[in-house]
């Protein structure tokens, strides 16, 4: 298979153009002094497509660039028709310039669990920015869940991430998001420069909702009352079922949300066009957060699909 070696003479115009966002559009301008942007172990792609079958559902297609790994599936997930997959990868995080493109399908009934193997730490930066799109879709009837580990930002990191999902009639998903602010056994709190990640989720009749994170530590304090006041990690998990009744399904996830997160903060409401719930918790250590919303998608998942979310261990 041919392939396209990408033009790394670019001027700082043509890369501004490539900026996902305007505030991003400064950072795009800037040239890694070390490997360019669509250099070969930049620009990381992974597809994964997943299918009912009379055994279950199975992986049906993947493919991986680096820093992208799957090296198969598990049978990880209590749900007897499920198929769960862990990305890894073997580089030590995410670099400036990076940008990785990520698609996911479930088609028909099928039902998967995709997750990282490890925590994803974006590294210090000093030109340019990271990049992540996830582009998922789960077809009618079908389920996913999409829970990463935590994504840790180091000092003087720029990062925006995409999601898009589509939903097709019947389906449901559960996506997780944790943003730990910070090497924080180390001391280090809110150096990043800043952080922009962006939800959208559609079903057969159009948007459904949208939802945004934007933190820029040097320009507004994150810790100031109604952003994250005293605690440092902010977790969320989306509960996206337009079928559901959200009402019962937001109390219930509050009360187990907030039972969950003793230390910190939790709670959760419903989304517009009653889509589902999202669930936020606050804490000051990621476990924290992560068992707040184990707790809450452990509920969602019994409610949705009459079976526990997995463990936590990823083996």
């Amino acid at each position: 298979m041919a392939t396209e070696v990408p033009d790394t003479t670019r001027s700082s115009d043509d890369e501004a153009t490539d900026a996902p966002h305007p505030a991003f559009e400064g950072y795009a301008a800037e040239s890694p002094p070390q490997a360019a942007v669509g250099a070969p172990g930049k620009d990381g792609v992974l597809e994964l497509r997943f299918a009912p079958t009379r055994g279950g559902t199975k992986l049906v297609h993947d493919y991986a660039t680096v820093p992208f790994h799957v090296s198969g599936t598990l049978g990880h997930d209590p749900h007897p028709d499920a198929e769960t997959v862990f990305l890894q990868s073997p580089t030590g995080g995410i670099a400036q310039g990076d940008r990785h493109d990520v698609t996911i399908a479930v088609e028909g009934d099928g039902v998967a669990h995709v997750s990282t193997q490890s925590s994803t730490k974006v590294q210090s930066m000093n030109a340019n920015y990271a990049a992540a799109d996830a582009t998922l879709s789960v077809g009618a009837g079908g389920h996913l869940d999409y829970v990463p580990e935590p994504t840790i930002l180091h000092a003087d990191s720029r990062y925006y991430q995409d999601l898009t999902l589509e939903l097709a009639d019947d389906a449901t998903a559960a996506l997780g998001d944790i943003v730990v602010p910070g090497r924080l056994a180390r001391g280090e709190r809110f150096e990043f420069e800043r952080y922009l990640s962006r939800v959208r989720v559609h079903g057969p009749d159009g948007l459904l909702f949208e939802d945004a994170t934007h933190l820029t530590p040097a320009e507004a304090d994150p810790t100031a009352p109604g952003v994250l006041g005293e605690f440092t990690v902010y977790g969320t998990l989306f509960v996206v079922a337009p079928d559901a009744d959200t009402a019962a399904l937001s109390d219930a996830l509050h009360e187990v949300a907030a039972d969950a997160d003793a230390e910190g903060r939790a709670g959760a409401t419903e989304l517009p066009n009653e889509s589902g719930v999202v669930v936020r918790a606050l804490a000051d250590r990621a476990e924290t957060a992560q068992s707040a919303l184990h707790a809450a998608w452990d509920h969602a998942r019994r409610d949705l699909l009459d079976a526990p979310a997995p463990s936590g261990r990823k083996y």
